[in-house]
């Protein structure tokens, strides 16, 4: 009866992955509050993520890995979704597995609906464009996403893209949006994603005849538009008619480059 008690009594064991982000912060030296900035959410969230209440979201998962090291960022990746035999090679890393070992890309929609694992996102292909994006202070690729060659397609969970046939990968050059996004990461460039008006604080891909394509953070200041780094020690852009600057998309998510 006294067992039986106690065992009723007994706590819920935490998920992994809440005690992971735990871990992470502490390794990191930051409080809640600070992770909290650095993911763009509540404080609260935070607390409740580390008390296994509340799940984090895809997307929160790919920034989790991105504040990690490369061990670390594998286990908040694939909560995101993602495996990292059909990753990594694209990132330029290497996978845990043998190449030979990964699977080929499968669009799971096209399976029978009765043979699918329910647990598994569906899964499409995005293609890695041969192009890089340039931070303020490194020149990008002058050529249109449309007239870039693929590289190859890398499987990414369909829910990370809204609009997947407008959905491409390119790599990051440069280094003015650091600690956010450093050189090498890979960026996932929604081009349906236009309208300034439903951008502005949002990361944006932008676009000039003499800095080719930019990545860099889309403000307003009353009727003033500006392209701003994250890191300070670089000026911000001004977005004029005169300077040719178009906005040609809305970065979906981004992922660490292998070193």
């Amino acid at each position: 009866m006294v067992d039986n008690l106690k065992q009723k009594n007994k706590p819920n064991s935490l998920p992994e992955w809440a005690t992971q982000i735990t871990a992470l912060r502490e390794q990191l030296t930051i409080n809640q509050a600070e992770l909290a900035r650095r993911m763009e959410c509540s404080a609260m969230t935070i607390s409740r993520w580390e008390r296994g209440l509340l799940q984090p979201s895809a997307e929160h998962f790919i920034q989790l890995g991105n504040l990690g090291d490369k061990s670390e960022a594998w286990f908040f990746w694939e909560k995101a979704g993602i495996q990292p035999a059909k990753m990594a090679h694209a990132l330029g890393g290497r996978s845990r597995k043998k190449p030979t070992d990964a699977p080929g890309l499968e669009l799971v929609r096209s399976r029978p609906a009765a043979s699918l694992d329910q647990r598994l996102p569906q899964v499409i292909g995005v293609p890695l464009l041969k192009g890089v994006v340039g931070a303020h202070g490194a020149d990008g690729d002058h050529r249109s996403l449309r007239t870039m060659p693929v590289a190859e397609m890398v499987g990414v969970p369909a829910s990370w893209c809204p609009n997947p046939a407008y959905t491409s990968l390119l790599r990051v050059k440069g280094h003015s949006m650091e600690p956010l996004i450093r050189q090498g990461d890979l960026i996932a460039v929604d081009s349906y994603q236009t309208e300034r008006a439903k951008l502005y604080g949002k990361i944006v891909i932008a676009s000039s005849h003499g800095h080719g394509l930019t990545v860099s953070r889309l403000r307003r200041y009353d009727t003033l538009e500006m392209l701003e780094p994250e890191n300070r020690d670089y000026e911000s852009i001004v977005l004029s008619k005169s300077g040719g600057w178009r906005v040609i998309g809305k970065a979906l998510w981004w992922i660490a480059g292998a070193p």
